[in-house]
């Protein structure tokens, strides 16, 4: 089985919503692929996420309402084939606790699988109203798309 992890800054926005429509196109492709998400930081370890990216999850038919805050350890390295990060603030926190080039190769921008060598940062929807949610949605759709195809 593939296994998958999500990151941004608080796992409360990007990452769930990319662990979520990750997911739900595993299960219409009928793949078996694990999919998580974690935080670089601990502010919101234990809480669900943002009601926005919920909301915006549900639009499109996602249900995310029962993931909660995590933060990103050094035994993620262990557990997942693949770490995709939401912005490149993230990518250094997170190449920072890598302990080898194995741990280093399983570390990508996630608009990269898009946009390769680009080093877009999807960008952190928190302060940017309904429509920013909407913008984060369907990068993160697009690049979930071309995981898919990828895995």
């Amino acid at each position: 089985m593939t296994k998958v992890l999500m990151v941004c800054l608080g796992n409360i926005c990007r990452s769930p919503l990319a662990e979520g429509i990750l997911r739900h196109k595993a299960e219409q492709n009928k793949l078996s692929i694990e999919v998580d998400s974690a935080g670089t930081a601990g502010y919101h370890v234990g809480e669900m996420p943002d009601p926005r990216s919920v909301k915006k999850a549900k639009e499109y038919g996602i249900d995310i309402s029962m993931l909660r805050g995590r933060q990103f350890t050094v035994s993620d390295f262990n557990c997942f084939d693949y770490i995709y990060v939401m912005d490149q603030s993230n990518y250094r926190d997170v190449i920072s606790l890598a302990r080898s080039n194995h741990d280093k190769n399983k570390v990508e921008l996630i608009l990269n699988t898009i946009y390769p060598g680009k080093n877009k940062n999807v960008p952190d929807p928190y302060y940017g109203g309904e429509s920013g949610f909407e913008n984060v949605y369907r990068m993160l759709e697009e690049a979930c798309e071309k995981i898919i195809h990828t895995i």
